[in-house]
């Protein structure tokens, strides 16, 4: 099975062809509308490569998405200037393929998988192993129970929700939350052996200020960064998304810890209903079609434990105008495994990680943790709670002291709780140092 790259030698492909018994026959462009072709001549299946043959510039490489009227319907995977009726197709015989390898590791890669500086394969031909991108996930009775758990160096949710190797959890908030800062900081603080990194619909400028502020120059040697920002053809950045899961997937069955980071889940969903709203697909919740979520649960359960490693999974998702019951939002908080909630109250007041505590929920916590350390972290948050209760008449003078004790502990507890959920994105501290002083502050 050929791997697709950007320095696709279309002979090969053609010579392949040319000695295929069943007679696989070229096709021809009949019309294009908007990024959506329609091939006649050929008898493609849904999801196979196919070669378009440009007049003007480089060939084309693009994915079989749907069929009508006697036509295949294609979607490309790169610039489609030159495109005109009556332009050779060549199926491939293949779906998309990437190649992965621990020469990865370091390099950052565009939603084909290739050197995004350069354009070319990230891996020679013959190096490395050859995942599908369109792969299942693992069985359920394949999986390993989740078990240890995978500090991630952050003491908001080390603390109070602490996750396990091969969890998948949620980050959700609005834009301009921290959403980005709190991913580069698991990236360099965790105890994870390899991070996959996928920047799916993100700006140009913000992957340059990522890899350099966020992620810096010791997180990225243990990275796999996968890019593919908002101007890229829709198709190529949901080709990202499962380019980054089947790296991800190669280094859990090398045995490895491994944590998977996606920004955003949102706009992979977006991505993926232009190409359904494109080839006719109706669509059924606030303008999402039924695709969208059948890729989605399919893409998320693609994580989690195997026999040999783990994938741990962290999904930022764009809460559309802060409200967390729109479609995207609802769906990947009820598949996953737990969520963190970014506040846009606590950012305003510079309170970083502005992670809400008390909305937020590790469902495997409980399962990971000792009892002192859930005793600890249940007596903070309720404390917590508390006081946020009580905040607006403790604000205005209108709460006695000695009226309550437990008001007034919280009270007292307020600063140094806040203090140690905050933390500069420079900082580390290690699942012991988080663990101690978490016993210490619930001690009083």
């Amino acid at each position: 099975m050929a791997s697709i790259d950007q320095e696709l030698d279309h002979s090969k492909y053609l010579a392949e062809l040319n000695c295929f018994q069943g007679g696989r026959l070229s096709g021809k462009v009949r019309q294009m509308i908007g990024l959506v072709m329609e091939v006649t001549g050929i008898r493609p299946f849904i999801g196979e490569i196919c070669v378009v043959k440009s007049a003007e510039s480089a060939d084309v490489l693009a994915e079989v998405v749907g069929f009508r009227d006697g036509c295949s319907l294609l979607m490309p995977l790169g610039e489609i200037r030159g495109l005109s009726p009556g332009c050779p197709v060549w199926p491939t015989g293949s779906s998309f393929i990437v190649r992965a390898g621990e020469a990865l590791l370091g390099q950052v890669l565009d939603g084909l998988g290739r050197r995004l500086a350069t354009g070319r394969p990230a891996l020679a031909s013959g190096e490395g192993v050859e995942m599908r991108v369109d792969s299942s996930p693992p069985n359920p009775l394949d999986r390993r129970p989740i078990e240890a758990p995978l500090y991630t160096g952050v003491k908001a949710i080390d603390a109070f929700l602490t996750c396990g190797e091969g969890q998948r959890i949620g980050i959700f908030s609005g834009s301009g939350v921290g959403k980005s800062t709190l991913l580069g900081m698991i990236a360099r603080y965790s105890e994870a052996e390899v991070n996959v990194i996928a920047l799916i619909g993100e700006r140009g400028r913000e992957v340059g200020d990522f890899i350099r502020r966020e992620l810096g120059e010791e997180g990225l040697k243990r990275s796999v960064v996968i890019v593919s920002t908002s101007d890229r053809p829709a198709l190529e950045r949901v080709m990202g998304a499962l380019t980054a899961v089947s790296i991800a997937e190669y280094f859990r069955e090398q045995g490895r810890r491994v944590i998977l980071m996606m920004d955003s889940v949102t706009r992979f969903c977006m991505a993926q209903r232009e190409i359904g709203l494109s080839v006719g697909e109706p669509p059924s919740t606030k303008g999402y079609t039924p695709s969208v979520f059948a890729l989605l649960f399919r893409f998320l359960e693609r994580s989690g434990t195997s026999q040999r490693g783990s994938i741990t999974g962290f999904y930022n998702v764009l809460v559309d105008g802060d409200d967390f019951t729109e479609p995207i939002t609802d769906a990947v908080r009820s598949v996953l495994d737990g969520h963190i909630v970014l506040s846009r109250k606590l950012a305003a007041r510079n309170h970083y990680p502005a992670v809400d505590i008390l909305h937020s929920n590790s469902r495997l916590m409980p399962h990971l943790v000792t009892e002192s350390h859930s005793r600890a972290a249940a007596q903070l948050i309720k404390l917590t709670s508390t006081y946020e209760d009580m905040e607006d008449l403790i604000n205005i003078g209108a709460y006695s002291a000695g009226a309550q004790t437990e008001v007034d502990l919280a009270v007292k507890q307020r600063p140094v709780i806040l203090e140690f959920l905050r933390q500069m994105p420079e900082e580390f501290f290690s699942g012991e140092q988080t663990l101690s002083r978490l016993q210490q502050i619930a001690a009083g």
